[in-house]
């Protein structure tokens, strides 16, 4: 009956040192980029597309639809261009999106590098994770929606208090813009 079969033994994996990650030392240098997915009463699902500066966590740009394609992330980047201007390095997940041609074409041409993280490690992008869980538990969790305008208004509202009103533990209890403006009017570099 060969009842005696050898156990798996359980694999040890090698001891891995924490590594923070990489804090930029100027606004507008590393930008994070990431998707989240819900849906409306009616069980239409759709997406939002977030823009986050990994300097001061200011959110830069959500985008809601059903559908974000590759060009509708040049849209969103090319609006970012011409109001702020484009960070030196994206940093993003290995999304289709993100791996388009179109897109990589696009971000090659207009001088941003794009990092992606590896595949199944999540907390490579640890600043874009960390603000999708305030929108989701502040705003999506919270309301029930029946339109996308409503949700478009209600993300609208929410960055602004978001970025404007509300201080930031992180940032020696300062908002995203004021820590903004402290760092370009000293000219100085700040750690956070």
């Amino acid at each position: 009956m060969k009842l005696n079969l050898r156990r798996a033994a359980k694999r040890r994996l090698p001891k891995r040192e924490r590594i923070p990650p990489y804090v930029p030392r100027l606004p507008d240098s590393v930008w994070s980029a990431d998707f989240m997915s819900d849906a409306l009463i009616c069980g239409r699902r759709y997406r939002l597309f977030n823009v986050v500066d990994d300097f001061n966590r200011e959110a830069l740009h959500i985008e809601v639809d059903t559908s974000i394609t590759s060009e509708r992330l040049i849209r969103v980047f090319e609006h970012l261009r011409q109001t702020r201007g484009l960070p030196q390095v994206l940093r993003t997940d290995n999304g289709p999106e993100f791996l388009g041609e179109a897109f990589t074409q696009w971000a090659k041409a207009a001088g941003m590098a794009i990092q992606y993280i590896q595949p199944g490690k999540p907390n490579q992008n640890a600043y874009i994770e960390r603000f999708n869980r305030t929108p989701r538990n502040e705003l999506l969790d919270q309301h029930l929606f029946s339109r996308l305008d409503d949700v478009r208004e209600a993300v609208y509202w929410w960055m602004l208090e978001y970025n404007e009103q509300r201080p930031h533990d992180s940032l020696g209890d300062l908002t995203p813009i004021e820590y903004a403006q402290a760092a370009r009017s000293s000219g100085f570099e700040l750690s956070p």
